[in-house]
């Protein structure tokens, strides 16, 4: 086995290396390179411009195969990200809203506080008084 890379080619073809030439087998997956390679809009279908490859099987029968396109929009998709983006946003709402009960709870509790102190306060004063008349 020989592991070989060309650099350049001599006048000479090699036998059985670089006399004929051998199509690609498949073609691009993704679906920008393959809009790319067909010039195509964004609206055509990418769908109908896959290279497809046709061979017979083991028994016999005519089997057509073709890459599978990775990242194409689909309604299915579209519905995801719709389904993504209203989950994100009801997050956002749900820790806004817990936000402002925190925040409402914490006002209270410190209004409550102020008050618990000052009659603390006026307790202390007016025994203080009532300790000093005697």
């Amino acid at each position: 086995m020989l592991n070989l890379v060309i650099a350049r080619r001599g006048a000479k073809d090699i036998p059985g290396l670089t006399d004929d030439q051998t199509p690609c087998r498949l073609g691009p997956k993704r679906a920008s390179k393959i809009r790319k390679l067909f010039n195509l809009d964004k609206g055509d279908d990418v769908r109908k411009f896959v290279i497809k490859r046709s061979f017979t099987n083991k028994a016999g029968k005519e089997v057509t195969k073709s890459t599978k396109i990775q990242r194409l929009i689909t309604p299915v998709m579209l519905q995801r990200k719709r389904a993504r983006k209203e989950k994100k946003m009801a997050s956002v709402k749900r820790s806004k809203k817990d936000a402002a009960e925190y925040k409402k709870l914490m006002a209270q509790r410190a209004a409550e506080q102020r008050e618990a102190r000052r009659s603390a306060i006026s307790k202390r004063r007016s025994t203080r008084k009532s300790q000093k008349q005697e």
